[in-house]
């Protein structure tokens, strides 16, 4: 019960983390961020977002509202296609605008429990089995139960919910965001810390691509992870965050230069660089509120010219691996030498 509620606390606060810096003050709906609800995972296997539905997944993340809204003109994700149904009942769906009760509340923690597990021991899960075990009781409310947790899923753990068979309806879990690391020992111990990796990625970027310790700290105290408190999820904060992260390339973490006393700053590691962008951590971000990347534009031209300045260096690797390639591949014809 204790992880159930733990899970609803860290998706409820999740939803007002992300921070607005003095340079983006049009930008300050991505400060109640990740506030969007993803819509049950379509054929396509991605979430879709409604932008009318910056709705938290529990009841209580409806008083997390933005601060202000895009700036006007801006344009919002499109609808994909229809979401998988429910088993047909007698039930009345919910309005899946309205906020969940008490009720269903805990059985979307109890869903979100259910997927961590399914990711952690790897195995593919059904429809059919996320209502036998946890929602038997509440089929009809089986389409806004699922888009919420999958909302959960992906902000608490980083883990993103795609269709695999949209036939028998089952479904795989993924790290979102291209990331390879999840922070899961190699007995499959523990729970799945990309969530909190994307977290920090966000606020190095929007804090002008480096950000203070205590900058980060700030942020994450804002859901329940502080330093020297281990966490039922991510464990040591610290040491996840300073060594883990550190040691995996994804995070830099140095002394400011000529401080007195010392502080220290974080930074994205190469392993960050090569494996996502600003632009994908971006777009996450708009998604999860329910706007769109255009909305921020001074992220949005930062994040575009990150794309176009690795499309310049792809351009100029594969030139350059060509050239190498011909090279070795010219031989003298004075190299050769005739039997005689």
């Amino acid at each position: 019960m204790k992880q159930k509620e733990e899970i609803r606390h860290k998706s409820t606060h999740l939803q007002s983390t992300v921070p607005v810096t003095g340079k983006e003050a049009a930008a300050s709906s991505l400060s109640p961020s990740i506030q969007g609800t993803p819509e049950v995972v379509s054929a396509a296997g991605k979430p879709r977002v409604r932008k009318s539905s910056q709705k938290a997944c529990s009841s209580t993340m409806v008083k997390a509202t933005p601060s202000s809204k895009p700036e006007e003109g801006s344009s919002s994700p499109k609808q994909g296609p229809s979401t998988p149904q429910a088993p047909s009942t007698s039930q009345a769906p919910p309005d899946p605008e309205s906020p969940l009760s008490d009720a269903l509340n805990q059985k979307m923690a109890e869903l979100v429990q259910f997927l961590s597990a399914k990711y952690v021991t790897k195995e593919p899960i059904t429809e059919a089995e996320m209502l036998e075990s946890v929602l038997k009781e509440h089929k009809g409310h089986f389409p806004v139960i699922f888009r919420k947790a999958c909302e959960c899923m992906e902000i608490v753990f980083g883990i993103e919910v795609k269709e695999g068979d949209p036939i028998n309806r089952s479904y795989v879990l993924v790290r979102t965001l291209d990331l390879t690391y999840d922070g899961l020992l190699s007995d499959d111990l523990g729970m799945p810390k990309t969530g909190l990796l994307i977290l920090i990625l966000g606020v190095i970027f929007v804090e002008g691509n480096r950000a203070s310790e205590k900058r980060i700290w700030e942020v994450l105290k804002k859901i329940g992870v502080r330093a020297g408190r281990k966490d039922f999820i991510y464990g040591e904060p610290r040491k996840l965050i300073t060594k883990d992260f550190v040691q995996e390339k994804y995070l830099e973490y140095r002394q400011v230069p000529n401080s007195n006393p010392p502080r220290y700053e974080f930074l994205w590691g190469p392993r960050a660089h090569s494996e996502t962008s600003k632009m994908k951590v971006l777009q996450f971000f708009a998604k999860v509120s329910g706007t769109d990347p255009t909305s921020f534009p001074s992220w949005y031209e930062e994040a575009l010219r990150d794309e176009r300045e690795r499309a310049q260096a792809r351009v100029a690797a594969t030139n350059d691996s060509g050239g190498k390639a011909s090279e070795s591949s010219s031989v003298p014809l004075g190299s050769f030498s005739c039997p005689e």
